[in-house]
């Protein structure tokens, strides 16, 4: 028996999705929980086997999973699922999945878009030509993307779908990630750089990956900064909390640098923020990630993820305990 969890899941299952799932066993209720307060949680909890959910999904605290014993599986048509489960959840057993791999996708051809466009200088030149006097370094026999020396901090499954994209350009890519192997670096064709100071005064662009844990906040911080030459661009897609951005602002306000941000702190940020008013900031209001016809993805993998379980298949993306400490 399937229940359903949040409100976006009656929004991103197609029909046909919502027919294999019910070909899969008894979807218990067709309009989904978005809290644990709502009056059908106990009678839903009680019957559940299989767990479906998306952003927005409620927790699956202990005193909840106390109320549903026979739950086997829990899978999350969405990206990181830190927030969704806790320790109980795993303790019992259940299977957990994400559509993180899904998810990633689309952050990894926002990057890729930003990488291509920064090395080019779009976003710099375009702001040249609406104010001349603009405060942005803009080196024109430095711009484009052949030979262009790229850095990656962090080979997740982001990271590793950017050098994927990038493998049919001429750019040139170097990775920082402590647990990237040599042989993974050879494997993946890029140059592993195991000090990340080196890295950021070796590329162009400085393209960030890595997951918000405590080792990786505020990494690039002033130094890091410091250590880019002159006109090189930072790429945020992953989370704030990798970048110092106080000394982010105060690196852009001197107009050295350059930075496509997705994501910042506060998400989205004031009208009256500082980086909104730079002329070599870009921001976005955390879009890169799946969205529109995108989402399809996610919630494909969820259904194929649900299959698989019933069939007696391994799941394509387990999530385990020792996972939440890494992972975005």
């Amino acid at each position: 028996m399937l229940g359903m969890l949040d409100g976006m899941v009656e929004h991103l299952f197609t029909p046909a999705q919502l027919a294999r799932l019910a070909a899969c066993g008894e979807i218990l209720d067709p309009v989904p929980l978005s809290s644990w307060d709502d009056p059908r949680t106990g009678v839903l909890l009680a019957d559940a086997e299989i767990l479906v959910g998306h952003w927005g999904c409620p927790t699956l605290t202990e005193a909840v999973l106390d109320r549903a014993p026979d739950l086997r599986l829990f899978a999350y048509g969405a990206g990181t699922v830190k927030w969704q489960v806790t320790d109980a959840v795993f303790a019992r057993g259940v299977t957990v999945t994400s559509a993180a791999a899904a998810n990633a996708v689309s952050v990894a051809e926002y990057a890729v878009g930003a990488i291509l466009l920064a090395n080019k200088g779009v976003f710099v030149v375009r702001e040249l030509q609406r104010d001349p006097n603009a405060r942005v370094t803009f080196d024109a026999t430095r711009i484009g993307n052949r030979g262009t020396r790229v850095g990656i901090v962090g080979a997740s499954l982001v990271g590793r779908l950017v050098i994927e994209m990038l493998r049919s350009t001429e750019i040139c890519v170097a990775v920082y990630d402590p647990y990237l192997s040599a042989a993974e670096a050879v494997q993946l064709g890029v140059e592993k750089v195991d000090d990340l100071d080196a890295l950021c005064a070796s590329v162009r662009l400085l393209s960030i990956h890595a997951p918000d844990i405590p080792p990786t906040r505020e990494m690039i911080g002033a130094a890091q900064l410091a250590a880019l030459p002159d006109g090189a661009t930072v790429v945020n897609t992953a989370r704030p909390a990798l970048v110092d951005q106080d000394a982010l602002v105060a690196a852009l306000t001197s107009g050295r640098l350059s930075a496509v941000l997705d994501v910042t702190e506060p998400d989205p940020l004031p009208a009256d923020h500082p980086l909104l008013a730079l002329p070599n900031a870009f921001v976005t209001p955390h879009v890169a990630g799946a969205m529109g016809n995108e989402l399809i993805r996610l919630s494909e993998l969820a259904v194929t993820e649900v299959e698989r379980f019933v069939r007696g298949d391994p799941p394509l993306h387990p999530v385990v305990a020792a996972d939440l400490d890494r992972i975005a």
